[in-house]
C-alpha cells in the first residue's frame, strides 16, 4: 500500500490516506507529504482532507480494512471508484515486463533480491529494503518492474507476469479459499497468466497450465553445490543449464536465502544481467526490514525478529536460528495473526513453537477479522503476556538466565512495533 501511494505521489497526484496506528513507514510518507489519519471517522477524514469528490478520486483498498469500516463504508454509499490494492498494481505494471514472485513463503525476500540484482529498474515491493530503506524503486530507463504476487483473495490473478517466481504452495489464506486443492488451483490459474517463463521450486505440488511458449525452469538445493560456511558468511556455486557461478556469497548469510537466491538469479539471468553483476550484487544484498534481522548479538544475549506467520515460515526461522546460535538457549514470542488462521492452523502452530526452549504467546492480532468464542492465543499452550508487559518480562528472562539466549520474535501483527524497543533493553 505504502508503495503504491508512493508511487502516485511521484506520478503528481494527491495523496491520502488511513491507517490503524502510526508507524515508523506512516510517519515517512507523512514526511514525504503525503497526509494520514489514524482514526476511522468520517468527520476527522473530511476535516483533513476535504470534500473528495468521488468523480475524481482514486480509492485504494487493502484486504487489512474490515467491511464494517465507517471509511471505507462511507466511500462505498457515495460510490467512491474503489479498487483493490492488486488490481490498481496490475493496472500500473503491465506497462513494464513484469518480474513476479509469488508463493506461500519467501516472497518478499526473493522479490527484493530480484530487484537488488537488476538495479536500476522499478520495483514494487512487500517490505523495505534494507539497501534501499525504501518498498519502491523507479527506473524509467527499465523494461522490467518487480512485483510482489499475493494470494490472498486471488489478489495475484489481476497481474500478467512476463517472468514468475512460485515459491511455495502450502496451505494458507483458507478463510477465503476453503480448502488446500483450493489454493493450489488458484496458483495454477496464476501460471496461465505468464507471457513469458516460470521459474518454479522442484518438487512443490503444482501442475502449471502454461500457455504455449512458455518457458518453465525448477529451481531448488540441486542448484547450490559446494555449500560452506567462512567466517560466518555463506558461500556456494550456482549451476543450472542458464549458467554456472562459483563462489556466490550471501550478503545476508541465512540458510533458507540459499533457495531465495537460486531463485533470484535464475530470474536474473532470464532478465539478461550479467554474471559478474549477480556476483557482485549477491555479497551486498542487505536483506528486508523484518526478515530475519538480527539486532543485537552478544555474549550474554541474541536478538532475531522475523515476519513469519506460517507454520513453516516459523520453523524455518527456528532452524535458522538453531544453525547461527547452536549453544544458545532459544526463547520465542509469537503474536499470532487473524483468528481464522490460528484457527485452523493451531495443531501445526503448537507443534512448531513448542519445538524452541521456551515460548512466549501474545494476544492475537485481529486484523480485519472480528473474535471467533474459543479461538485464543492459549490454544496453542504457551504463557501469554500482554504487549505492554513483553519488554519488561524479555529484560527478566535474560537476567534471570543461567546460559546464553537467543530470543526470536515473531508475527506478522504490530509486534514490530516493539523491535526497537526490545533490541534497546536486551542489549543493555
Amino acid at each position: 500500500m505504502s508503495a503504491l501511494a508512493r508511487y502516485f505521489h511521484h506520478c503528481g497526484y494527491r495523496v491520502t490516506g488511513y491507517d490503524r496506528t502510526p508507524s515508523d513507514l506512516t510517519r515517512e510518507l507523512e514526511a514525504e507529504a503525503i497526509a494520514i489519519i489514524y482514526n476511522d471517522s468520517i468527520d476527522e477524514w473530511r476535516l483533513k482532507f476535504g470534500d473528495l469528490r468521488p468523480e475524481d478520486t482514486l480509492v485504494v483498498r487493502t484486504p487489512a480494512v474490515p467491511e464494517d469500516s465507517a471509511i471505507y463504508t462511507y466511500q462505498r454509499e457515495k460510490g467512491f471508484d474503489i479498487r483493490k490494492r492488486a488490481e490498481v498494481l496490475g493496472l500500473v505494471t503491465r506497462e513494464k515486463k513484469a518480474l513476479c514472485v509469488a508463493g506461500t513463503h519467501g516472497k518478499t525476500t526473493t522479490s527484493t533480491m530480484i530487484a537488488h540484482l537488476l538495479q536500476p529498474t522499478n520495483a514494487f515491493l512487500g517490505g523495505i529494503s534494507m539497501n534501499y530503506h525504501t518498498n519502491l524503486l523507479l527506473a524509467k530507463e527499465s523494461e522490467y518492474v518487480v512485483v510482489e504476487a499475493d494470494e490472498y483473495d486471488r489478489s495475484f490473478h489481476h497481474l500478467t507476469p512476463y517472468i514468475s517466481v512460485v515459491t511455495a504452495v502450502d496451505a494458507d489464506h483458507l478463510d477465503i479459499y476453503g480448502t488446500e486443492q483450493a489454493y493450489r488451483d488458484a496458483f495454477a490459474h496464476y501460471t496461465g497468466l505468464i507471457t513469458g517463463a516460470l521459474v518454479v521450486k522442484e518438487d512443490i505440488p503444482l501442475v502449471p497450465r502454461l500457455k504455449d511458449g512458455v518457458q518453465c525452469y525448477t529451481y531448488g538445493w540441486s542448484n547450490a553445490q559446494q555449500i560452506r560456511v567462512q567466517n560466518g558468511q555463506i558461500l556456494f556455486d550456482y549451476v543450472s543449464p542458464l549458467a554456472t557461478i562459483r563462489d556466490i556469497r550471501l550478503g545476508v548469510p541465512v540458510w533458507v536465502n540459499i533457495e531465495n537466491a537460486v531463485a533470484a538469479i535464475t530470474v536474473a539471468l532470464l532478465a539478461g544481467v550479467p554474471e559478474e553483476q549477480i556476483k557482485e550484487r549477491m555479497a551486498s544484498f542487505q536483506g528486508v526490514w523484518r526478515r530475519f534481522n538480527i539486532h543485537v548479538n552478544n555474549g550474554r544475549v541474541a536478538y532475531v525478529d522475523d515476519y513469519a506467520h506460517h507454520p513453516q515460515e516459523i520453523a524455518t526461522a527456528i532452524q535458522s536460528v538453531r544453525k547461527l546460535f547452536p549453544e544458545r538457549k532459544l526463547i520465542g514470542v509469537f503474536q499470532p495473526h487473524l483468528y481464522t488462521r490460528t484457527r485452523d492452523f493451531a495443531d501445526e502452530f503448537s507443534r512448531v513453537l513448542h519445538t524452541m526452549d521456551e515460548l512466549i504467546l501474545l494476544p492475537i492480532y485481529p486484523a480485519r477479522e472480528e473474535p471467533i468464542p474459543g479461538v485464543t492465543s492459549e490454544m496453542l499452550g504457551g504463557a501469554v503476556v500482554a504487549k505492554k508487559d513483553l519488554v519488561e518480562v524479555l529484560r527478566y528472562k535474560v537476567q534471570s538466565s543461567k546460559e546464553p539466549v537467543v530470543i526470536l520474535t515473531v508475527g506478522a501483527g504490530d509486534i514490530d512495533r516493539l523491535v526497537p524497543e526490545i533490541a534497546k533493553a536486551l542489549d543493555e
